[in-house]
Formats: structure tokens, C-alpha cells, sequence
């Protein structure tokens, strides 16, 4: 038989299971309570007494009712006690040891041997003074002993500093030691407390996964120092965007607001435990994105970092734990895809896109193999004459089901499915070949640009690759490395150190998707380039008199006061020329003049004969 007892005098035992006094709120304010991971001291704490005589239970009640402990569970059925356990897990248990028909001593074996039990601190009272059963007792996992009769300031005492010492475990075992933050088993439980929520009270939430932005090129760069110190400083920031949204628009009024965690290694999570509206978790993502985008100085370091999010809303895209991350990790993989620093719901359009991501990993890697992929070649013309200044080179693939997949498609799936060193090796053995062709035909050379990704371009690989690819045919002066704005300011002060040594090679270097990043003049003047490369959005309606006209001007004239040539990408309109030729931009590329075209097409079309 179970028992607990009433606050009444008297001590009145009731058959089914309750607690002293009615737990303070409602429910959601209850489970914001344990999602924070707090206990507020003697009025949260669960007490839970087995005792074979319900005279001490009744005494032992009294005490702690003035101390102030609010809930009180008990029984004298000692055979029971352990199912009572588990239907409600006491944060300290106080057990007798000497009872008939189960003892402590077993009670304590059966707890040990359970995964959930084990972990509960024990109390035991006890009259007897035999050192082999209090041995018998630590080995089973009892925590501390208590005297019979028992003292009542010594229980309160006792009763302290096992909470604290609980207290202590639990945040330990439930914190990530780098940031604080609650960590993935605390995500774990409180997001399945918050579906079980969902389905009884039949409303929504979500997750949103966030994954900071190429991390592993940071640590690769200048150590995991730094990638930790950064990752504490993106926590900071997080959690104060999260805490600002406590009983605000994304919190239900209850305390059942955002809270934020450590998910795993790159990764953090918000869980909102309500709400069904994508505008408003739209600007709450936001605010989250753009509290992150920003500059670090980390020692003597400047780290510029984004986050790429994923969202996944719950019952509908997953009534359990491990479905609702696996999809929000699918968004999130695809918000990265896109372009970074941006974000996405999950779909499961997104989960087919995911799923053929994947195909076409293996497929692109096979095509490498066979040696199926072609490069593309278009021109960099003078604005003014039209004559060939450089060129860019584009791979280009056609996928077994004959789709045509070209190169802003190929460089990110390379990346992707870690062939971004395979593929940088394959263009660079093409071009220098060819670049030796047209010298041996007696044909004007000119800049080759080819597009290299910061993860190619921190590994001290891609130096060995042109330095052998340049061995064999020389022409570094003819070769042109076409670098991503945003990627070249994420370790800015490093990839300056790491483009003089190719530049000691010969080699041109150019900034690629100039104005779609978030470059620092400081650290601009300070790069060795050869010229910028506008990014093709800004063209866009320049001719009529959009703000697009007035930075494309902009820029144009920082380039010519740098001493760098200025190169207008995504030329398509005579409007777009004659607005690039009244303001002095020196080249342009685009459908205007030419798509891109194979070496064949090319060839005949725009490499002239060397002059004699």
C-alpha cells in the first residue's frame, strides 16, 4: 500500500499518490520551470521517505513541512516503493534499511542496477550501528547517514547539502563545459516534455537548429583556441537575443518562452515550445541572425562570423525527438547550401533535395573518375574597345541523366561531398594544359581565372597543387585566383599571410562577388590583389537610377584609388555598357559579349594570333 501525507495535523494517509501542498502555477509555467534546468531550493525539491513505520514517516513529515519543503512523498509498503519511484523521481530519498519483507539494502541494489534510479541521492536512517551494513550501503550508492531518532536541524542540514550536491551534478551532467549553455541530453529531455505538451494540449512549437559558418576553417586557421573563444562569444550573444523573448512575442505568457542550447559541436538550438506562426518565428530567426554577423577581435585576431539556421515546427514535421532534428538538421544543411548566413523551414521537398544531394555527391565523384567534366570558357573584355583582357573559367558537367549542371551548381556539391581539393586539382591540371597550348599555337596570352574555395585555400595542399600543376608548364602570370569576398573576411588578418605566398608564385589574385560581403577598407588595402570583381546584383537596374548606380560608382572609384583593376560581372544589356563606360570601369563579362562557351567555340572566337 502507498501512502503520502496530508499537510493536516494528524497525519492523516491518503491511497493515492499527492503532495503536500498544490504546486504553485500551471502546468507550462511547471515545465519552463524544469526546461531551465532549475531548482529554487526546499519549496521544488520532491522528498521522498520508505519507512516500515508510519510513526517516524508523520514525524519526519513535520520536520520538513518547517523547514519548508513543499512536497512529501512516502510509503511504509516497502515492496512497492520502487515502482512509486519511478511514477515520481524524488530529488532525495530518505531509506530505512532495517524493513521486513524488502530492505533498504535491496532497494538500494534494484536502484543501482537502474539507469534513471542510480542517480538519486540517498539518505539512510538508520538505528543500527553495524559498520558492514553502512559499507554494504556506500557500495550500493547511499550518499549519507542519519542517525535514528532522527534530529531535525541535522535533517535539514543533511538535507542541504545533498540538494547541493545534487544541484551541482545536474548542472554538470546537463551543461556544456565550453559555454554554459544546457546541453544536448538536456535538448533531449526538455523538447520531449515539450511534445508530450504539444500533443495534450493540442497546440505547436519549434526548433531551430543553428550552425555556425565554416568553424572548421577557423579552427584550421588559427587553432581551436580561437574557434572556442569564438563559439563562447556567439553563445553570449545568442543567449541575450534568446532572453530578451521571456514572456515576450515567442513565449506564451507562462514562462514557456525560447531557451537556448549547446547542440553540438558547431551547433546550437533554440526550442519555442509555442507558437504556430511563421512570420513571427521568421523575425525572431532574423534577429538571431543578425545578432551573430559580425566582427570578433580575439586576441590578435579578427574573426568575422554567420550562422546558417534550420527550423523544423512540431507535430508537423516530427512528433518525436529524433525526426524533428534530423529535419531541422536538413534545413539547416540547406540554408548552408544557399549561401550561408541565411535560413530555412523544413519541407519535404527539402528532404527529396536532400536525399538527391547525396546521389549526386556519389555521381560527381564517379564523373571525376571518368573524367566526365568539362571546363567552359567566357571573356573579360576592355569596356571601351571590347578587346580580350582575361578570362574565367567554368566547370561544366552533363549528370548521367543528361542535365546540364554547371558551375555555381558543381562548386557548392563539391564542397558538400568533400571534393574540393579532387576538383581544384583536376581545373588546375586542365587550365595550365591548355594555357601551354595556346603558347605552343602562338596565340596572346592572358589571365586564366579560376574560382577557389577557402576551404582549398587554407589547406596547405592547394599550394603543393600549383606549384606542381606551374612545374610542368610555367605561366604563373597567366593564372588568376578568384577568391569569395565573404569567405576571404572570415579570418581576414591569415588569408592575407596565405595570398602573399601565392603571390610570390606569380600568380594574379582577384576578389570575386566584391559587394555581397562584408569587406573591411582596412583589411582591403592591406590584401595583395589585382583587381575586384563586382558582384553581377549590382548591375541590375543601374540604368535607372536605382542606389545600385550610385555603389557600383562607389566602387569603381575606392578600386582606382587602390590601384586595382575593376572587373563588372553579369554584363547583359547595352544600357548596363554604356553606363560602365560614362564611369570609367575598366572590364566587364557577361552574355552580352559571350556565354560561356567550350575551348573549341572559344578559341576560335577570341584568341588572336601574337602580334609580330
Amino acid at each position: 500500500m502507498e501512502h503520502s501525507l496530508s499537510s493536516t495535523s494528524g497525519g492523516m494517509f491518503q491511497g493515492d499518490l499527492t503532495m503536500i501542498r498544490k504546486p504553485p502555477g500551471s502546468v507550462a509555467a511547471q515545465l519552463a520551470s524544469v526546461m531551465r534546468g532549475r531548482l529554487q531550493g526546499p519549496a521544488d525539491s520532491i522528498i521522498m521517505m520508505i519507512d516500515d513505520e508510519p510513526l517516524n514517516i508523520e514525524i519526519t513529515q513535520a520536520f520538513l513541512e518547517e523547514a519548508g519543503y513543499s512536497y512529501f512523498i512516502s510509503t511504509s509498503d516497502s515492496p512497492s516503493a520502487v515502482d512509486m519511484m519511478r511514477r515520481r523521481r524524488p530529488h532525495v530519498l530518505l531509506l530505512d534499511l532495517m524493513m521486513p519483507r524488502v530492505s533498504g539494502l535491496q532497494i538500494l541494489a534494484v536502484m543501482k542496477e537502474d539507469p534513471v534510479l542510480r542517480h538519486i541521492p540517498v539518505i539512510v536512517l538508520t538505528s543500527s550501528s553495524d559498520a558492514e551494513i553502512k559499507l554494504k550501503a556506500l557500495a550500493l550508492g547511499a550518499m549519507d547517514f542519519l542517525s535514528k531518532p532522527v534530529d531535525a536541524s541535522e535533517l535539514a542540514l543533511r538535507l542541504r547539502n545533498t540538494l547541493a550536491a545534487r544541484a551541482y551534478h545536474d548542472h554538470i551532467a546537463n551543461h556544456d563545459a565550453l559555454t554554459g549553455l544546457p546541453n544536448r541530453q538536456r535538448y533531449k529531455e526538455c523538447l520531449d516534455e515539450a511534445l508530450i505538451a504539444s500533443q495534450v494540449n493540442r497546440d505547436s512549437g519549434s526548433i531551430l537548429h543553428i550552425g555556425v559558418d565554416r568553424l572548421s576553417h577557423i579552427n584550421e586557421a588559427l587553432g581551436r583556441g580561437v574557434g572556442d573563444t569564438l563559439l563562447q562569444r556567439i553563445a553570449k550573444r545568442l543567449r541575450q537575443c534568446v532572453d530578451t523573448e521571456l514572456g515576450g512575442e515567442m513565449g506564451d505568457g507562462a514562462g514557456g518562452s525560447p531557451t537556448l542550447y549547446r547542440f553540438d559541436g558547431d551547433e546550437f538550438a533554440v526550442l519555442v515550445p509555442h507558437g504556430d506562426e511563421a512570420e513571427s518565428t521568421a523575425g525572431f530567426i532574423s534577429k538571431l541572425l543578425e545578432t551573430v554577423a559580425s566582427s570578433f577581435k580575439i586576441g590578435e585576431h579578427e574573426v568575422f562570423a554567420t550562422c546558417s539556421m534550420g527550423v523544423a515546427m512540431f507535430p508537423q514535421d516530427g512528433k518525436d525527438f529524433d525526426t524533428l532534428v534530423s529535419n531541422a538538421n536538413i534545413a539547416m544543411r540547406h540554408a548552408k547550401q544557399s549561401g550561408r548566413n541565411t535560413y530555412g523551414f523544413y519541407s519535404s521537398e527539402l528532404n527529396e533535395r536532400a536525399a538527391i544531394q547525396l546521389n549526386r555527391g556519389g555521381e560527381l565523384r564517379r564523373a571525376l573518375d571518368r573524367d566526365e567534366l568539362e571546363i567552359y570558357y567566357q571573356p573579360k573584355v576592355d569596356v571601351r574597345t571590347g578587346a580580350l583582357m582575361g578570362i574565367e573559367s567554368m566547370v561544366r558537367w552533363v549528370n548521367p541523366r543528361g542535365e546540364a549542371v554547371e558551375s555555381d551548381q558543381i562548386l557548392p556539391l563539391a564542397e558538400s561531398s568533400g571534393l574540393t581539393m579532387p576538383l581544384g586539382e583536376w581545373m588546375f591540371d586542365r587550365l595550365v594544359t591548355q594555357i601551354a597550348e595556346w603558347r605552343k599555337a602562338g596565340l596572346q596570352l592572358v589571365p586564366v581565372g579560376i574560382n577557389v574555395s577557402l576551404e582549398q585555400f587554407r589547406k596547405a595542399q592547394l599550394m603543393q597543387v600549383v606549384r606542381g600543376a606551374l612545374s610542368n608548364s610555367g605561366g604563373a602570370e597567366h593564372l588568376c585566383l578568384e577568391l569569395n569576398e565573404a569567405s576571404m573576411m572570415e579570418t581576414p588578418a591569415e588569408n592575407v599571410a596565405a595570398l602573399r605566398q601565392f603571390k610570390d608564385l606569380g600568380l594574379r589574385l582577384a576578389m570575386d562577388n566584391f559587394g555581397a560581403g562584408f569587406s573591411s577598407l582596412s583589411y582591403l588595402r592591406r590584401f595583395p590583389l589585382d583587381e575586384i570583381k563586382i558582384d553581377k546584383s549590382f548591375l541590375v537596374k543601374v540604368e535607372s537610377g536605382s542606389d545600385n548606380a550610385a555603389i557600383v560608382v562607389a566602387m569603381i572609384a575606392m578600386a582606382r584609388s587602390l590601384k586595382l583593376t575593376v572587373v563588372a560581372t553579369g554584363l547583359n544589356t547595352p544600357h548596363q555598357l554604356a553606363f560602365l563606360k560614362n564611369n570609367n570601369c575598366d572590364q566587364c563579362q557577361g552574355r552580352l559579349f559571350n556565354d560561356p562557351a567550350p575551348v573549341r567555340e572559344f578559341t576560335a572566337k577570341w584568341m588572336k594570333p601574337v602580334a609580330r
